[in-house]
């Protein structure tokens, strides 16, 4: 099979269960974004010279495919989607992020005002990161604002994400 399928030259795109919608839905803006940021924080893990960095940058990639899966499900495909042994966004997930964020401020890391992106070349990866997580948390509010988004979790780990992701930054710089 060729991923030349042709199924997206009208303008519409697959979702989870044969669903198509237009490309330009709230949805696929969703996890689209959500795809930019795994790719953003591959960046990042990529430049990484620390493995404490590295090692949590891939632990939340993965949960990322988790997150888009879940958003690459209408609301009425989502029992089926749980069923069928698909993840879903956990306060589990938000909970080892918040972890990360405490053993991270118990280093009593060094930040005064706004932090100026690049300093280090894995410090403005992180920072481009951040930004692009801030943008996907705001898309997925989108889908709330219509009533498509039928997990809260997914806002709250985004929201902790953005705030880790600054924190390993400002903690690349100091370190």
């Amino acid at each position: 099979m060729s991923i030349v399928t042709k199924t997206g030259d009208s303008g519409t795109t697959a979702l989870m269960y044969g669903r198509r919608v237009p490309k330009n839905h709230p949805r696929v803006e969703a996890f689209g974004a959500v795809d930019e940021l795994n790719t953003a924080l591959g960046m990042a893990r990529a430049t990484a010279t620390d493995a404490f960095v590295s090692d949590n940058l891939l632990a939340i990639q993965k949960n990322l495919v988790t997150l888009m899966g879940e958003l690459g499900v209408l609301p009425e495909d989502l029992p089926r989607y749980a069923k069928d042994g698909f993840g879903l966004v956990t306060a589990e997930m938000t909970a080892q992020l918040e972890k990360l964020v405490k053993e991270i401020e118990a280093q009593n890391i060094s930040f005064k005002g706004w932090a100026t992106p690049g300093a280090t070349q894995n410090s403005a990866a992180l920072d481009l990161a951040r930004t692009v997580c801030r943008r996907a948390e705001r898309r997925v509010c989108d889908l709330k604002e219509t009533g498509e988004l039928k997990n809260p979790e997914i806002i709250i780990f985004l929201n902790r994400l953005g705030d880790l992701l600054w924190l390993f930054a400002r903690w690349v710089e100091t370190d």
